[in-house]
């Protein structure tokens, strides 16, 4: 018994030190959103596709107004989003992107934990053409129909792609000028998706072994644990 409440503990610590990492990256995200838009999700897809994800996370509604809130304070003035790129080992590329209101902090730390793990900054622009900037929109279910018909639906939202996982979830990908018009095309007819957001996707995918995944993993982790990191993107398979 005593082993069993120990696990539980545990699993209730990590649980919470998961919430405490992501809920103010999360929070960033929609005030950022907010910030380079308009306030009201209704009249901003990024916005409402921000407060979903952050929904899905089980961010509290309000933690979410606060967020909102904040777009027009000084603080949301003072907040910038700075990509960094980087190079690894085994060909393998990094690409940062971060929301900090200490440029020279961030910079700092990002080049900090590349020198640490084997890696090295490379000056912004170097990977750009490496990457694909997407649309991307994950459906939280199956819609009612075949997906050869969705597919077909979507083209006026801008769908270039749609896959069908594993899992039995459905990912959309569109340029990322149409994120906007994905997001309301899956409004019109009553889909909902977990998660909306814009991500870079490689394009010349790499694999490589398990024990450089290993590896890399550390310089990685240490990336997301990085207050100002919002996402990170590499170009493996």
């Amino acid at each position: 018994m005593g082993r069993a409440f120990e696990y539980r503990k545990a699993s209730k610590l990590k649980r919470w030190g998961n919430m405490s990492r992501v809920f103010p990256k999360l929070a960033k995200a929609i005030t950022l959103a907010a910030k380079n838009g308009v306030p009201d999700p209704d009249m901003n897809p990024a916005l409402r596709s921000a407060i979903n994800t952050a929904k899905a996370q089980n961010l509290p509604k309000d933690n979410i107004d606060a967020a909102i809130k904040r777009a027009t304070s000084k603080d949301a003035a003072n907040l910038d989003e700075i990509n960094y790129e980087g190079k690894w080992l085994h060909g393998v590329l990094v690409f940062v992107e971060t929301a900090t209101d200490n440029g020279t902090r961030t910079v700092a730390n990002i080049k900090m934990i590349f020198n640490k793990n084997h890696g090295q900054v490379v000056p912004n622009g170097s990977l750009e053409f490496m990457f694909s900037r997407k649309a991307v929109f994950e459906l939280k279910e199956k819609p009612n129909m075949s997906l050869e018909d969705l597919e077909m639906e979507l083209i006026d939202g801008g769908l270039e792609e749609l896959k069908e996982e594993d899992d039995g979830s459905i990912i959309l990908y569109a340029d990322y000028t149409d994120f906007g018009n994905m997001s309301k095309k899956l409004e019109e007819m009553g889909i909902e998706y977990e998660k909306g957001s814009l991500q870079r996707i490689p394009t010349s995918p790499i694999e490589i072994t398990d024990e450089q995944m290993e590896q890399l993993s550390v310089l990685l982790d240490k990336l997301e644990d990085d207050d100002d990191v919002q996402n990170i993107y590499t170009n493996l398979a």
